[in-house]
């Protein structure tokens, strides 16, 4: 892994690059926030490698938009850009996270997640559009406790 990786809160004006590495990879685009305000940049080098989010709702949040150029994968980053997002969960006081998945199942479970029912995940959760609309029902549902 580089040096010098940055993981930072999205700036709005990156919106095209977030929706092009998302869409690149299946990942939806429509309910992006104008403001990016849950999303993070992944910096490698001075140059954009990735973006995740955690969209909080109560005491949960959803896993949402992570992906890693294709240049960029197994080099450790997409673990980092996670590290960083648990760490941003933990000092807001969120007890678990959630996520739905199509393509990643072995490397969230590789983070500790667990498949669980879709319909076990938090009424909060369960009413974003990611869950009402976005991912299909096939997605895999997953679940990690967040240490404080």
């Amino acid at each position: 892994m580089a040096t010098d990786i940055c993981i930072r809160p999205a700036d709005p004006a990156e919106r095209g690059y977030a929706e092009s590495l998302l869409a690149a990879n299946d990942l939806p685009v429509e309910d992006l926030p104008e403001d990016l305000e849950w999303l993070y940049c992944c910096e490698v080098d001075g140059e954009r490698v990735g973006v995740g989010g955690l969209q909080r709702r109560g005491d949960h949040a959803l896993v949402r938009s992570v992906a890693i150029a294709e240049s960029a994968r197994g080099e450790g980053y997409g673990r980092a850009l996670w590290d960083r997002l648990l760490a941003e969960a933990a000092d807001e006081g969120v007890e678990s996270v959630y996520l739905l998945t199509t393509t990643a199942s072995g490397f969230f479970s590789s983070l500790g997640f667990e498949r669980v029912e879709r319909e076990s995940a938090p009424e909060s959760l369960r009413e974003t559009s990611e869950f009402a609309d976005l991912c299909p029902d096939a997605a895999v549902c997953m679940r990690r406790e967040v240490d404080p």
